[in-house]
């Protein structure tokens, strides 16, 4: 008999215990905001009701603990993630967004996370940090209960919100101060500022790609060592057609004979057998008025009907996006993705 199998990622926007702060512009959360935060989190978690959730932007993992103590369905599940090493100048906490992952299903051995970039995946010389992920992706082994064992990976790569952290103007000011100056003179200022914009948008860019490359070549190790079905959970920061996210899924993949696909991911939503092309209406983020799908569940060729080495299929994708609406402080500024896949009996493939 098939057996469904649920999948979702979910960027949580910020969380983190209260009294800590993250950034300069941002607030901490009080006692009562933070409250709030952990409810509606482990609200939208049951609603998900997914067997094996990725998260992002985990500041601490006490706080995502809160969230499962307070959740209905997932107080008993497996939770995996790291907070960050401690400064190794002050010995001091550092407080960097991180992901997870939550599975109410067994893992097959504990997670990994893979903090530095694998060979050839460097950035280009100039740029900071230049061998490893800002946020490390996760790996999971989910063990289903026919002994099978899919792949997990947790990711989140980085935005495009400009890096203006190493810029410098030729008048000796930094980027950050130059964006809110207002006594420049006329149109130079607006000339040198837009300048700096692009500047700094182009070095997220180049950051998100190198990154993009890097889980290519991460990806492409683990099937040299043994390829098993594979999901990928996150926040690509980008639509599933951009350059980055067709890098990730293996865009010029040729594979051999009888085994294009393989090597391959697939988007869930391009590939589910419930798509209604007229009504889709899934978006996961809303900026400047434009609404756009920036987080996605990718699947291996296991899952797409048409490979031949097909294990399974995926039946719907929902996006759950209505708190996008909404004038919620506690709520993520992400919607969330499910995809409900159905696995086939061991030896069983899409033909039979």
């Amino acid at each position: 008999m098939p057996q469904e199998i649920r999948f979702a990622t979910f960027n949580v926007c910020n969380l983190s215990r209260p009294g800590a702060k993250l950034y300069d512009n941002l607030a901490p959360l009080t006692a009562d905001e933070y409250a709030a935060k952990v409810l509606w989190t482990a609200q939208q978690l049951d609603q998900l009701d997914a067997d094996v959730i990725g998260l992002q932007e985990i500041f601490s993992m006490a706080a995502l603990g809160d969230v499962l103590a307070h959740s209905r369905r997932y107080r008993d599940a497996t939770l995996c993630g790291f907070d960050p090493a401690p400064d190794p100048v002050t010995g001091a906490p550092r407080l960097t967004p991180q992901v997870a992952l939550i599975s109410r299903l067994p893992l097959a051995g504990p997670a990994t996370a893979y903090m530095v970039f694998p060979d050839g995946a460097s950035l280009p010389d100039g740029h900071a940090d230049l061998d490893r992920f800002a946020r490390a992706p996760l790996h999971a082994q989910v063990l289903l209960p026919d002994q099978r064992i899919i792949d997990v990976l947790v990711i989140h790569l980085k935005s495009k919100r400009p890096d203006f952290r190493h810029e410098v103007r030729h008048d000796g000011h930094d980027g950050r101060d130059s964006r809110d100056s207002r006594d420049r003179e006329g149109s130079r200022a607006s000339t040198d500022n837009s300048l700096l914009y692009a500047q700094a948008s182009l070095r997220s860019l180049i950051r998100r790609g190198a990154e993009a490359v890097a889980l290519r070549a991460l990806l492409s190790a683990m099937d040299r060592n043994g390829r098993r079905p594979r999901i990928i959970l996150g926040d690509f920061n980008d639509t599933i057609d951009a350059v980055t996210t067709t890098i990730v899924m293996g865009s010029g993949c040729t594979g051999v004979a009888g085994e294009e696909l393989g090597g391959r991911l697939f988007d869930s939503n391009q590939i589910q057998l419930g798509r209604d092309r007229l009504r889709h209406v899934g978006y996961t983020h809303i900026h400047e008025g434009h609404y756009t799908t920036i987080d996605h569940v990718l699947v291996s060729e296991e899952f797409n009907p048409a490979s031949p080495n097909a294990v399974g299929e995926v039946l719907d994708v929902t996006y759950l996006n209505d708190h996008l609406l909404q004038d919620k402080p506690e709520a993520s500024d992400h919607g969330q993705v499910l995809a409900r896949l159905r696995l086939y009996p061991v030896g069983e493939t899409a033909a039979a």
